[in-house]
């Protein structure tokens, strides 16, 4: 991985299409990312879309980029040895990584032995009910 500090920069004109805005762009560190993945308490997930989402929120930035944060996870979970749980990541629509150690079958490895249900969904498998699992962060400390 590249980037070993965050980045924040300016959406270019050429992108402004792609992104459907302008502003400012996160360009985040592993390290950013994986100390989002840690508050994740036990029993909860969260997508890529909604990480992204919160890291830009944090930020204070319009997006945070999807191609740094999905390589940033990838090198997370194939990192031997940390203590992240980088497996309560999900992609957009519940669907297990194949990206992440072991493919998809070791991503469900990971979450049943967390409780979570597997399902098929067409050629891919997701996480049964994923939605009910969802971290919320905003509400998820206002409870502590």
């Amino acid at each position: 991985m590249e980037i070993q500090a965050d980045l924040i920069v300016d959406i270019s004109k050429t992108m402004e299409n792609f992104f459907r805005c302008s502003g400012k762009m996160l360009k985040p560190s592993p390290l950013t990312i994986v100390r989002l993945i840690n508050e994740i308490p036990p029993k909860k997930l969260i997508t890529t879309d909604l990480l992204r989402k919160e890291l830009a929120r944090r930020h204070q930035v319009q997006i945070t980029c999807p191609y740094d944060t999905r390589m940033a996870l990838r090198e997370i979970a194939n990192t031997p040895g940390q203590d992240v749980a980088w497996w309560r990541v999900l992609k957009a629509n519940g669907e297990l990584n194949p990206g992440f150690p072991g493919g998809t079958a070791g991503h469900a490895a990971h979450l049943a032995a967390e409780g979570f249900n597997i399902e098929p969904s067409g050629k891919k498998l997701r996480v049964s009910r994923y939605k009910d699992y969802l971290v919320q962060f905003e509400i998820e400390f206002a409870k502590e």
